[in-house]
């Protein structure tokens, strides 16, 4: 498992701040320097937010090699769209990077997506009651999160593909193209869905890029627009993917009957969400949509905008979600036709590295683990760079950490040989001892 976040080591100073953030406990501070877990990574870009420094930051593509090469074939995740504080209408923004040689793939985005929400919303009527409800696959640090921490609601997946990497599918399709796709990401999972997707094949996008390098380019160009729609057209349904509960709202359109359904973001608010799923509390609710950013994808690190102010940029755009009965045909058509809908492969779950690969040998480590953990102080500081006791306990069983690296088990061991050091200082030779009889 691949992940997308770069660490500068000279920035870093130790502080060990990220790995408190970090929900899977994928992040060490060992000799003043980071060390990520790939394997427990779910780049939802915490440790970016809790990270003053600067020291860790988003492995993307370099967007000026990409940029000076000619025409750029885009597809915009729905973010982009309201990062734009002097001109935020969507058209405006796709007009301003035509005028740049920098093509949108608005077409496709508005058939993938339509297409995403109609396949889901089959899916979900023609699922059983007792295998609702399903969980989105639109967040890609979500779905990892879920292979992690509860592979019991792997089942629960809805099998439908990301729109994104469905968009570039159609394009391919329909131009019969094969010049480089570039993403327009918002943060780390983004990069990591076409990096190292999972549930399907090697992506077709090429290049990943965060937005705000996009974003900094036009803005610093002195670009100005001044005819540009302000409305959002029916084809850009789509852009309310970005917001808590846009993707909920696309779906129940398809629907043939009123559905239950939930929309959280944020990553606590996930976490709870996902644990009481586990425990079967979500009985009558069809489907459910999670976010790990705040406020949905605009919470994303990679959008230079305030988040609030991308959610209120899109609340107020208007849109059109009347669907003729000629659009419903023909997503009917795409849905039945063609299967770039749908997840190629069962998404398997993630389990942590094994402390042995002999059984036996697991099995008393796991015991040493356990006897280890008991002698800790329990309170979870960081200052050994782990996240927690138990996770200090598991690197001192795999040979990766000492007993000492925790301060209260090293001041312990200090007062020990202090009082040790004392007493042998006291002590006398047995032949310069008087007797007491």
């Amino acid at each position: 498992m691949a992940h997308s976040i770069k660490i500068s080591y000279s920035a870093c100073h130790g502080c060990v701040n990220c790995i408190k953030s970090c929900p899977t406990e994928a992040i060490r501070v060992i000799n003043g320097s980071i060390t990520i877990i790939k394997d427990l990574c779910i780049d939802c870009g915490e440790c970016l937010r809790a990270c003053a420094r600067k020291a860790l930051g988003l492995d993307d593509d370099d967007w000026e090699l990409i940029y000076t090469h000619g025409l750029v074939e885009a597809i915009p995740d729905p973010t982009f769209f309201a990062q734009f504080g002097s001109f935020w209408y969507p058209d405006a923004a796709r007009t301003a990077l035509s005028d740049r040689g920098i093509d949108l793939l608005v077409d496709e985005s508005e058939d993938a997506f339509d297409l995403a929400a109609y396949a889901s919303a089959r899916i979900i009527e023609e699922s059983s009651s007792d295998h609702l409800p399903l969980i989105s696959t639109y967040c890609p640090s979500v779905i990892r999160l879920i292979q992690l921490q509860f592979p019991e609601l792997l089942s629960r997946i809805i099998p439908v593909e990301n729109p994104l990497e469905i968009a570039a599918e159609l394009w391919r399709s329909r131009t019969k193209s094969y010049a480089p796709l570039t993403l327009f990401a918002p943060c780390p999972a983004k990069i990591t869905l076409i990096r190292d997707p999972i549930g399907r094949e090697p992506s077709p996008i090429q290049h990943i890029v965060a937005i705000r390098k996009v974003v900094h380019t036009l803005m610093a160009s002195g670009v100005k627009v001044s005819q540009f729609d302000k409305s959002l057209p029916s084809n850009w349904r789509f852009a309310t993917w970005a917001i808590r509960g846009g993707e909920t709202k696309h779906i129940s359109k398809f629907a043939s009957r009123e559905l239950t359904v939930l929309a959280v973001s944020g990553l606590r608010n996930t976490i709870d969400l996902l644990q009481q799923l586990e425990l079967g509390r979500f009985r009558g609710v069809d489907f459910v949509e999670c976010r790990t950013c705040d406020l949905g994808c605009f919470g994303g690190v990679a959008a230079p905008e305030s988040r609030f102010l991308s959610h209120l940029r899109n609340r107020h755009v208007e849109t059109e979600w009347s669907l003729t009965p000629e659009r419903t045909d023909e997503l009917a058509s795409m849905y039945d036709r063609t299967k770039l809908w749908k997840t190629r492969e069962p998404i398997p779950s993630k389990q942590r590295l094994p402390l042995s690969s002999d059984l036996t040998e697991a099995m008393s480590r796991m015991k040493q683990m356990k006897a280890i953990f008991a002698e800790m102080p329990h309170i979870d500081c960081g200052a050994c760079g782990r996240p927690s006791c138990k996770a200090m306990a598991e690197d001192i069983v795999r040979e990766q950490g000492e007993i000492t690296d925790c301060v209260f088990k090293l001041r312990e061991g200090i007062s020990s040989l202090a009082n040790q050091i004392l007493s042998l200082a006291n002590a006398q030779p047995h032949t310069l001892k008087k007797s007491r009889i």
